[in-house]
């Protein structure tokens, strides 16, 4: 996977992926609004493939997974961070949207070119000629982010054993 890198800082909040005054809107709307606090141009101008990049504690705040759904129904293949809060990673996780923790995505600068191997557990900054390597996600994981998430992958394992979900 491969695409362009928005950059944030430290500790961004559910609140401004998912603004709970906009939390009666359909899922597409509501994403049409995402992260607008900070950047607003950054629902309109995201392509699919693209990178989220953080700083220390992305996704704080509170439980909302409509922050999780938001970025992914923009394309946004992976959010990569320094940290995550963990109710947010989890989040993200179940509805398939990649969450990488690595140190060094202070090095990543807005409009980098990035792609991501999940399988080797690397990150190439094709602008800035880097390498980078993290620790791969689990298979359990890999192969419940294939799939599309968890309740697909249930699915999917159901459906394998000729059970119905």
């Amino acid at each position: 996977m491969s695409g362009r890198a928005f950059v944030f800082g430290d500790n961004i909040d559910t609140d401004v992926m998912a603004p709970g005054y906009l939390m009666k809107l359909p899922p597409e709307e509501l994403a049409s609004h995402c992260l607008s606090a900070i950047d607003p141009d950054f629902a309109r101008t995201v392509q699919p493939g693209d990178f989220v990049v953080g700083g220390q504690s992305f996704g704080i705040g509170s439980s909302r997974e409509q922050a999780a759904v938001s970025l992914k129904l923009l394309g946004v293949k992976a959010v990569i961070a320094r940290s995550f809060a963990r109710i947010f990673w989890r989040n993200a996780i179940n509805l398939g949207l990649v969450c990488i923790t690595l140190d060094e995505a202070r090095h990543i600068a807005a409009d980098d070119r990035l792609s991501l191997d999940l399988q080797v557990g690397t990150l190439f900054n094709h602008t800035q000629d880097t390498r980078y390597s993290f620790a791969p996600l689990p298979g359990h994981l890999t192969g419940m982010i294939a799939d599309g998430g968890l309740i697909p992958h249930l699915k999917k394992r159901l459906a394998a054993k000729g059970e119905h979900a």
